[in-house]
């Protein structure tokens, strides 16, 4: 793409409260907890929180659908009117309708052939204040369960001196996921569930790998709270449900194997 919109304020605001406005006529009830693990809200005469040097931080969400960061969003949005900079991958930011959205929304384009660029880019967005959303398992959880983390959040958190805010949404997978479409008869008051967990801040020096693994399960933590209350009783074997709560979704040995099988097919599970 040549031209390129500026970030515009704005442009965020419309998009949240067009958002906002589907969840609306669909009447979704949405619950939330953790928020106190949120930064307090900033009274800004209602309108966006400014990007602080030293205020900002990695949001870590789960990705069991492809609305969960949407919802992550409004929570973020609702409390202290954050707009969060997604890190998105660059086939996706490439379509004609989606790329002017994404460069004005301020979102961070991933490539894997220059991933450094990405990761400096967030860093710096990191360092001037802004909240920079990372879905870390790098595609939808099949299991849904938390499957394992690329390190990104980590170590950008880690070199900004930021903390990690754990997201977990449960519930926006029954809506829309990975073989499992959009029915606005599934989704008319279909429940979600957001738990934010405690930030998570690393000392100089840490190991990576033990870090991500402890980003994962507060991730997973999270899930089974919003789990354990979940408005929803499913029935034996319901597709949405993990395997080991007695659902019909992958075991966490056949989610891999099917990941496996995605890439050596050509298709990217994990992106």
């Amino acid at each position: 793409m040549g031209w390129k919109p500026r970030q515009s304020d704005r442009m965020y605001r419309s998009v949240v409260y067009a958002g906002k406005g589907v969840f609306a006529a669909l009447r979704l009830p949405i619950t939330v907890s953790g928020t106190e693990n949120l930064p307090a809200s900033d009274p800004l005469d209602g309108r966006s929180r400014r990007a602080v040097p030293g205020h900002g931080a990695v949001v870590a969400i789960t990705h069991f659908g492809y609305l969960d960061f949407a919802f992550a969003e409004l929570v973020l949005w609702n409390h202290a009117r954050i707009q969060a900079r997604y890190m998105i991958s660059k086939r996706a930011a490439d379509h004609w309708f989606v790329s002017p959205v994404v460069f004005g929304l301020g979102h961070v384009i991933t490539d894997r052939r220059a991933g450094a660029d990405a990761y400096d880019d967030a860093l710096a967005k990191l360092r001037a204040g802004e909240y920079v959303a990372i879905l870390p398992e790098a595609g939808v959880s099949r299991s849904y369960t938390v499957r394992g983390l690329k390190t990104g959040p980590v170590r950008l958190a880690a070199e900004a001196g930021v903390p990690v805010i754990p997201v977990s949404v449960w519930g926006a997978h029954r809506l829309l996921t990975r073989g499992h479409g959009f029915s606005v008869r599934r989704a008319w008051k279909a429940p979600v569930r957001v738990h934010i967990g405690q930030p998570i801040h690393h000392a100089p020096g840490l190991d990576v790998a033990e870090e991500t693994e402890r980003l994962r399960q507060e991730l997973q933590d999270g899930i089974e709270t919003c789990i354990a209350d979940f408005p929803v009783t499913p029935e034996p074997g319901a597709w949405w449900m993990p395997a080991h709560l007695g659902g019909g979704a992958m075991t966490d040995a056949e989610r891999a194997a099917a990941d496996v099988a995605d890439l050596a097919s050509g298709r990217h599970s994990r992106g």
